[in-house]
């Protein structure tokens, strides 16, 4: 483990998490079902400017509720995703913001909400670019992702981006494994619109691995 998981680890073990009250849990679920709707069912063309205003209820929410991690985890997928929707290197600037948003959750409690944190930071460092242009790094990435794994094995994002990782690593076989135990993954109640969209992105990514392997 590497000396920025140590030390957020070690950070988190003399902070107590912070329970979201029912305003907060209300707030958080709305962000999540907003950034599927989002995601799953907005036109390419719209997303950009979808995102930048949820990006704005979610800088808002950890206004709210600063110590609550579950907050800074979804402004970190909020930004995260409206810096892919953006595209290009006029994006990195939101994705370093989704880095410190996600880090600053770990901080707090890196168990919240299984792990999430872990994994779209390890995405984020998986698909950024590399020094000297941006912040990306395919070990620290690979670390943060079976973090993720370690804290929710059966999840259907980790499993997602660990077999997306494994993919852009050429190791097909693996990522077919990952892929495949992900499309089994329990659902998530609330969440029917993220997990059909997600199943959706897992069965496009098992094609192309299969493409790799015959």
């Amino acid at each position: 483990m590497n000396k920025f998981l140590l030390v957020c680890l070690s950070l988190c073990l003399s902070v107590p998490a912070w329970a979201l009250d029912e305003a907060g849990s209300q707030r958080l679920k709305q962000v999540q079902t907003r950034w599927a709707e989002i995601q799953y069912q907005t036109p390419d063309a719209q997303k950009e400017k979808a995102f930048e205003q949820l990006a704005a209820q979610t800088t808002a929410f950890t206004r709210e509720q600063p110590q609550a991690a579950e907050a800074w985890v979804w402004h970190g997928i909020v930004t995260s995703s409206w810096a892919g929707a953006q595209g290009g290197l006029g994006a990195l600037g939101k994705a370093k913001s989704a880095r410190d948003a996600l880090e600053k959750s770990i901080q707090l409690d890196p168990a919240a909400l299984q792990g999430s944190a872990y994994t779209s930071l390890g995405t984020l460092y998986a698909r950024v670019p590399g020094w000297p242009v941006g912040f990306g790094d395919e070990e620290k990435a690979e670390q943060l992702l079976q973090q993720a794994l370690k804290l929710n094995p059966d999840g259907i994002d980790s499993l997602y981006f660990w077999g997306d990782y494994l993919y852009r690593q050429d190791k097909f076989a693996e990522a077919r494994e990952a892929l495949l135990k992900a499309k089994q993954a329990p659902a998530r109640p609330g969440r029917e619109l993220a997990d059909q969209g997600r199943q959706g992105e897992i069965d496009t990514l098992l094609k192309a691995v299969e493409e790799e392997l015959n």
